[in-house]
């Protein structure tokens, strides 16, 4: 199976490389696209970020990320997102969207909130050509990350907003949704999905947030959501994206790399 598109966020790797090594040894293992955490680019310089990017022939699948809309100074920081993503030369800025603001019980207002901020940034987005992923998180974070939980309502938000706005489909955060086959169809009709990523579900889960699987580790069938993917259209790249501060996080960078393309190449067929 090749692995053209195979992309590495590279949080899989943050504590192993910094972006440049990263990037570096992603292109050692043949592999053509990255997508880079904006804390990784702030520490090497964006300019610089640029030339490593272009340097090592690579593509950037994705930007992580935007978002973070029931916060006080959002606007402001989303913009500065977008130039960035625009400046790498990123094929979307996916966007978790925020939790409840701090005090509030209110997930009403705080999804009026997440609608109002997108659709204040939209302007600039489009004018960056800059598309904005809206990428829904397992209901267990809708307090502190996103209160977007399923692909529905990322899905109702990317329609209602128009164009520039699809959404992020992560496997780790929607796997178990029963309505997730249907949802994905729909995204593939309107062109709304941006972004795929991988990684597995883990039994038992240790931490919500940095215990995530290496695919083929847990319980995800890949090989079934991949399949509804390819149906929806998505022609895009498959983008790994761990989180492991117990397991792959303790491992040597070159090691996983190697297992992400063998798991690649094993669990999505």
């Amino acid at each position: 199976m090749s692995i053209d598109k195979l992309s590495i966020n590279l949080a899989t790797v943050r504590e192993q490389w910094d972006l440049r090594e990263a990037a570096e040894a992603c292109a050692r293992h043949g592999i053509t696209a990255i997508d880079p955490w904006r804390d990784q680019v702030a520490k090497l310089g964006l300019s610089a970020a640029v030339r490593v990017i272009r340097d090592n022939g690579l593509r950037v699948s994705g930007y992580c990320r935007g978002g973070m809309f029931t916060s006080p100074d959002a606007i402001d920081d989303n913009r500065r997102a977008i130039d960035e993503a625009a400046a790498l030369g990123a094929e979307c800025l996916v966007l978790v969207c925020g939790g409840l603001p701090a005090g509030s019980r209110d997930l009403v207002e705080a999804r009026k909130r997440i609608a109002d901020g997108l659709g204040t940034i939209l302007p600039h987005a489009r004018a960056c050509k800059m598309p904005l992923a809206i990428e829904p998180l397992h209901p267990m974070y809708a307090a502190d990350r996103a209160c977007v939980n399923t692909l529905a309502q990322a899905i109702d938000l990317a329609q209602a907003l128009g164009d520039g706005v699809g959404v992020a489909v992560d496997t780790y955060h929607v796997w178990w949704d029963p309505d997730l086959e249907a949802q994905i169809a729909r995204a593939g009709r309107m062109r709304k999905i941006l972004a795929y990523h991988i990684s597995d579900w883990l039994v038992p889960t240790r931490d919500i947030l940095l215990d995530r699987g290496m695919m083929g580790d847990g319980v995800i069938d890949f090989a079934r959501i991949g399949r509804w993917i390819e149906q929806a259209g998505y022609r895009g790249y498959t983008e790994v994206e761990i989180f492991s501060k117990r397991d792959w996080w303790t491992r040597p960078g070159d090691e996983v790399l190697r297992t992400c393309i063998e798991r690649y190449r094993s669990t999505l067929m």
